[in-house]
């Protein structure tokens, strides 16, 4: 009989303990009621409460949470766009019956707010300026929660709009706008790269043909040179400079001739090219050679009359 007594009270021994004690995990905040009234905050530990008395009514998180907020809106523009707007923010560790107490739903307000702060910051902006903008944005969307959340217990963090997505058609618009513009720019390179070969081309040109006429002045030169040094040679064995000249004349052309039927494959045909031709070119040229001289001495003369 003793021992059906004992378990009884074993088991209401055991109910009493463990409603006697509780555990708080770290980094959190427990809310004890006594009677529906607010008695106490704990917080990690073994700690203690009046059985059937005292209640832990909730627990509250002391680590940094996240809240992501989607909101669609219209720029400036007339372009509307979807924002993603992430929200660091935690219970202020002073601050939990606030953050307990004064707010059920902290999500809720805290996405009001966002929504009310992207909607109107964003329509003063182009879409443009919404993407190089966005940290201003963020700035906005903190300062005002803030101030509307310190009140509640809440600390607000950080704010980031991590995604910015406009609708599909503009951004298959901006896409070609972008593609253009490469486009564009590799166009100017290409007609600056075409430019330049050009330019270079043309310098390239200039200077072989600078130096092809240098090298035909030098050839001329010293052909002029071997000329004067053949004549020479001819006048001190008594032939005149006449004379000399149309001989030099001649044994150039017949080193020609010979040159030329030393090619075997050459086509190229020399006219007049008969046996007297050589004997001909000598006497015309001291024909010519000749006239020429008598028309000299008549020029002299004549302006030799006119000065007397």
């Amino acid at each position: 009989m003793n021992f059906f007594l004992i378990i009884p009270v074993a088991i209401f021994s055991l109910l009493l303990l463990f409603s006697f004690i509780f555990t708080v995990k770290q980094q959190t905040a427990a809310i004890v009621e006594r009677f529906g009234k607010f008695v106490a905050i704990r917080h990690a530990g073994l700690r203690f409460k009046i059985p059937f008395i005292d209640r832990v009514v909730g627990r509250l998180s002391l680590k940094i949470q996240q809240l992501d907020v989607i909101i669609e809106t219209k720029t400036l523009d007339d372009v509307f766009v979807r924002l993603k707007v992430s929200v660091q923010y935690k219970v202020i560790r002073e601050k939990v019956f606030d953050a307990f107490y004064k707010l059920d739903y902290p999500h809720d307000q805290i996405t009001s707010y966002v929504f009310d702060v992207v909607r109107a910051e964003v329509p003063k902006m182009k879409l443009d300026d919404v993407f190089v903008k966005k940290d201003d944005i963020a700035i906005a969307v903190k300062a005002e929660l803030n101030d509307a959340m310190i009140e509640y217990g809440y600390d607000i963090i950080k704010t980031l709009v991590t995604d910015i997505d406009p609708d599909g058609q503009v951004k298959e618009a901006m896409n070609r706008i972008n593609a253009s513009e490469r486009e564009k720019i590799a166009a100017q390179f290409e007609g600056d790269a075409q430019r330049i070969l050009i330019v270079e081309k043309a310098k390239a040109e200039a200077e072989s043909k600078r130096l092809q006429g240098q090298g035909i002045a030098d050839q001329r030169r010293e052909i002029a040179r071997g000329l004067e040094e053949s004549v020479e040679v001819l006048n001190r064995v008594g032939i005149n400079s006449q004379e000399a000249s149309a001989l030099i004349v001649v044994t150039q052309h017949y080193d020609t001739l010979q040159s030329l039927g030393e090619e075997t494959n050459s086509n190229l045909i020399l006219l007049p090219n008969a046996p007297q031709a050589g004997s001909n070119m000598l006497n015309d040229m001291v024909a010519s050679f000749a006239a020429s001289n008598q028309i000299g001495e008549a020029m002299k003369n004549a302006k030799k009359d006119k000065n007397e």
